[in-house]
């Protein structure tokens, strides 16, 4: 069992706590928020800040929404890198930009340190019962000491290449799960409007070429209109703005990107931004004047 550390307890990152924490390691944790209950009924210990978190763990983990929270939560005052020391491991599980992954990574190596990207993919739900799919970036020798810490948390676990490969890696998920989850409310709106019944018609795909698992949840969630967020539109439209940025910086262009992230502009603008992003859908609706139906 290891001494590990865990910095960031929102809607992901308290359940892949839990998931370190039934394994009967030890956690040192942080978060702007009271320790969740069920973590510290399992005996997590509350650290002041990420250096108290650093100090007293031989890993830490860290999951917080966006590139300038990674750096706070790294090198601001009070900061991991404050209480690291020779030979420890940082594993950054956000989603942020790559190019600040590669800056934060040689930071850490400049201390001694290992570090390593590891974004995630698979939702609330994947979190809570441990199979997260890991996208990571780092040296292949310190990739093997973490997978087993990895395995109690995920499912499909993949060295990418170097640091910021895990980030490109996520940021590429981001564009295609963006596009389907349009592509799912296109169709599903079509059908609800020419009068098909959109859950039967959801029913049908599912046993086709078009079925998906955005087909199966947030198809799911559209049809009976529960938008209660396992993945934040806000959050979504960070990673398609480092999509866009990247794809401005290596001079290509990623029409249907753009696209997706002005739906999702359009709903944070009628209040959506705290919704999951299978609320996508709601900007269409409102262009269309129709509702899909509920099931």
């Amino acid at each position: 069992m290891a001494n590990l550390g865990f910095i960031g307890l929102g809607i992901m990152g308290t359940p892949m706590a839990l998931n370190l924490q039934k394994a009967g390691n030890t956690l040192y944790v942080n978060d702007r928020k009271d320790i969740p209950e069920e973590l510290a009924k399992g005996g997590a210990i509350k650290c002041a800040n990420g250096k108290e978190v650093a100090q007293k763990s031989d890993i830490v983990f860290i999951m917080v929404p966006d590139t300038p929270d990674v750096e706070a939560v790294l090198f601001g005052a009070g900061g991991v890198a404050e209480g690291l020391s020779a030979g420890k491991i940082v594993v950054d599980m956000s989603s942020i930009s790559p190019i600040g992954t590669k800056e934060f990574a040689k930071k850490v190596n400049d201390l001694g340190c290992e570090y390593l990207d590891a974004p995630v993919s698979g939702g609330q739900v994947g979190a809570y019962e441990g199979s997260l799919s890991f996208m990571i970036g780092g040296k292949e020798e310190v990739f093997n000491k973490v997978k087993p810490l990895f395995q109690l948390m995920g499912k499909n676990i993949t060295l990418v290449g170097d640091n910021g490969a895990g980030q490109t890696c996520k940021v590429a998920n981001q564009i295609i799960v963006a596009l389907t989850i349009e592509a799912v409310s296109e169709a599903l709106l079509f059908a609800s409007k020419a009068g098909a019944d959109p859950a039967k018609v959801r029913q049908a795909l599912m046993g086709g070429f078009a079925s998906s698992r955005i087909l199966e949840v947030h198809g799911e969630r559209m049809v009976k209109r529960t938008f209660n967020p396992g993945f934040r539109i806000n959050l979504h439209q960070k990673d398609l703005n480092l999509a866009l940025q990247g794809a401005k910086s290596l001079g290509i262009s990623l029409p249907n990107t753009a696209t997706a992230q002005e739906l999702f502009n359009s709903c944070a603008a009628h209040g959506l931004s705290g919704s999951d992003h299978s609320a996508m859908c709601r900007a269409l609706e409102m262009m269309a004047d129709h509702e899909i139906a509920k099931a």
